[in-house]
């Protein structure tokens, strides 16, 4: 199963409409979307415009694929899970975003070799077809809770 997300800032129509596009190609692949306050009528997967914290944990859990915008809620809860998570950030010039901050962040990640991102929507389909096929694994894990070693540098940075 696919989970997509695209948070609660507002409606991300260009990811959700690329999915939906997609999900004819594979009807053999559940999706599953969180898609806000989109004006674009999905047809191709079943979707929610809102879902509680628990429904979230369930997509989450059982997901094969997370795709979603640049958003570090999500993105950090894919490497608690150890889950593969295709970002495709939201853009201020389409009137997604107020500034291009999900940009910088997703190519930083990326940088650092932590997850899969697209920048344009024939990537992105490319990248969610490639996962599929067993071709993008998770790059990135963290732990629920911070590291004894991070805890102990703070401590000793409040200790002055």
């Amino acid at each position: 199963m696919i989970f997509v997300t695209v948070g609660t800032q507002g409606p991300f129509d260009r990811l959700i409409m690329a999915m939906d596009e997609l999900a004819l190609s594979i009807p053999h692949i559940p999706i599953v979307a969180q898609i806000a306050e989109s004006s674009y009528t999905v047809r191709n997967m079943k979707n929610f415009r809102f879902i509680n914290a628990v429904e979230m944990e369930h997509y989450f859990n059982t997901a094969d694929l997370i795709v979603s915008h640049a958003g570090m809620g999500t993105i950090i809860s894919a490497f608690e899970r150890k889950k593969p998570i295709i970002i495709f950030p939201k853009l201020a010039k389409f009137g997604e975003h107020r500034n291009d901050h999900q940009l910088a962040t997703a190519k930083r990640l990326e940088s650092l070799n932590y997850l899969h991102a697209a920048y344009d929507l024939p990537t992105l389909k490319e990248k969610v077809t490639c996962a599929l096929g067993g071709g993008l694994n998770p790059l990135h894990k963290v732990g629920k809770y911070a590291s004894a070693e991070l805890l102990n540098s703070l401590q000793s940075f409040l200790s002055v």
